[in-house]
């Protein structure tokens, strides 16, 4: 079953291409025929390769991988950005900066900027400095939102990149070819296809027919987040039956035989078949042995004491004999 039924691309205007005088010659493969100086798109091959889109977006999105929506002309702008938030993918609706794939770094340290400036203000730093300095921060905030806000979410470069308007993004579509990033797009006949790697035939200027081919790719991320989400649910059950599996460990196997030997008494643990099974542990050789530890320990603290009281009473005795020799003198 087609993607997108043939009569929805009629009635949306996707065959319909630019005058010929306009045409550029790689895309006869594409064209069908000729109508009143205008050139008309084979919408079978539309189909086709609208199809083989769809299948690739929703494979890369479903294996974890990012999808940059592109479109910077008037008529694209609101679609793209609509489309792009529903399907939870990044954005570029304004102008693509020269560099935004191939200098991906200074990129990304400007989005880090955009978001240092943005918990200043929330923490309402901007009140401590003047109302010029706050002012220029601000204005720099828009600017930084204006033409990054699309893509703050994208930690790294996208697995794929889809683009309206192959000539208006030239660059973006050309710095794609060099990072070996593969790039879908809408191409109508003026355009060069040569740089496209999955081509998709159709009218880019009419609002109707980019509101539905890009709403469709929109479709197939959603699809894509979907049968993530499926997996992710089918590998929890299957860690909770291993776990499950694991066989319990006795007090035995837990225990050393020092803290088993210092618990003593009636010890009682569940064998594996449900049995209890009772021991007792020899105690009666430990506790003779504590006993007479004991009792060693009295005998040397008396013979501690008494040693002592001797010494003082010989140090008492000599301190009269000292007295009593310096009275007789």
């Amino acid at each position: 079953m087609a993607v997108i039924a043939m009569k929805s691309l009629l009635e949306s205007g996707v065959h319909f291409g630019h005058r010929t005088h306009k045409w550029h010659p790689a895309m006869k493969p594409y064209i069908f025929t000729e109508r009143n100086g205008i050139h008309i798109i084979d919408l079978q091959k539309t189909v086709k390769a609208l199809e083989q889109s769809y299948n690739l977006v929703r494979d890369t999105v479903a294996s974890n991988g990012t999808v940059l929506f592109t479109g910077t002309k008037r008529q694209a702008q609101d679609t793209i950005k609509d489309e792009a938030i529903r399907a939870g993918m990044p954005y570029v609706t304004v102008r693509w900066l020269g560099g935004m794939l191939t200098n991906w770094r200074t990129i990304r340290q400007r989005i880090n900027e955009l978001d240092r400036l943005e918990r200043m203000r929330d923490r309402g730093d901007f009140e401590r400095i003047t109302k010029k300095e706050a002012l220029l921060l601000s204005r720099k905030i828009e600017r930084l939102e204006t033409l990054l806000g699309g893509i703050r979410s994208m930690t790294r470069l996208p697995d794929l990149i889809f683009v309206v308007d192959v000539r208006r993004e030239a660059t973006a579509i050309h710095e794609a070819n060099l990072l070996k990033i593969p790039v879908i797009a809408l191409v109508d006949t003026n355009c060069d296809p040569r740089d496209v790697d999955y081509v998709i035939p159709s009218n880019d200027d009419a609002i109707r027919a980019i509101k539905l081919l890009v709403g469709k790719m929109a479709d197939a991320a959603l699809e894509g987040r979907a049968m993530r989400k499926e997996e992710v649910v089918e590998e929890v059950p299957g860690e909770a039956r291993v776990a499950a599996e694991e066989p319990e460990l006795s007090d035995e196997e837990l225990l050393g035989e020092a803290t088993l030997a210092k618990l003593g008494g009636r010890t009682t643990y569940i064998a594996a078949e449900d049995e209890e099974i009772d021991f007792e542990v020899e105690e009666g050789a430990e506790e003779q042995e504590e006993v007479a530890d004991w009792e060693e320990e009295i005998e040397e603290e008396e013979t501690e004491e008494e040693e002592t009281k001797e010494e003082e009473a010989a140090e008492e005795e000599a301190v009269e004999d000292e007295g009593k020799f310096k009275d007789e003198e």
